[in-house]
């Protein structure tokens, strides 16, 4: 049964330990939309080397449902439950999923200029393929690395830009 796209939420879930493609499989097989950022990483064994897919965030998957479907994600084994703040499952704006995507599909590396970004500020990138994403600078690592926190479950996106590709907005307008 396919999931009504339609008033669909994102929400973030726990799995048990290194279940995360299995959860994502199930998911599929039941219809809902699920996703589950993936990064590429060389592993050594004593006798090989080999490349395999892993989760950039251990033990956690996205899913978009409507809140009738609520507990049917129980049905799926390996699924600890949701990701909760003060009783209630976190709802994952649309855009916060759009700019994890876009950040792990494109790899992002570039380099920042640090004069007029500053911790605390609200940037809106302009450029790129994080174009549109809004998001606090957090903490700024010497002259390159801006923590961007962009996440309702407490993570933050480590991307790197340039200067030029990002605008400083105040968000007073949205709230």
């Amino acid at each position: 049964m396919k999931t009504d796209t339609e008033g669909s939420k994102w929400y973030a879930l726990y799995t048990k330990p290194r279940a995360e493609k299995k959860v994502l499989e199930q998911f599929r097989n039941l219809g809902i939309e699920a996703y589950l950022p993936l990064k590429r990483e060389l592993r050594r064994w004593s006798d090989r080397k080999r490349w395999i897919e892993v989760p950039v965030i251990s033990s956690y998957i996205f899913i978009s449902i409507p809140e009738s479907e609520y507990r049917r994600v129980f049905e799926v084994k390996g699924i600890v439950g949701y990701v909760c703040h003060k009783g209630e499952a976190v709802v994952i704006p649309d855009h916060e999923i759009e700019a994890m995507r876009k950040t792990v599909e494109n790899k992002l590396d570039f380099s920042i200029q640090v004069g007029r970004i500053q911790k605390g500020q609200t940037i809106t990138i302009t450029s790129g393929p994080l174009k549109g994403v809004t998001g606090v600078v957090t903490n700024i690592k010497g002259t390159r690395k801006l923590y961007l926190h962009i996440s309702h479950i407490g993570y933050s996106l480590v991307v790197d830009l340039h200067s030029d590709t990002v605008s400083e907005e105040a968000l007073s307008e949205q709230r």
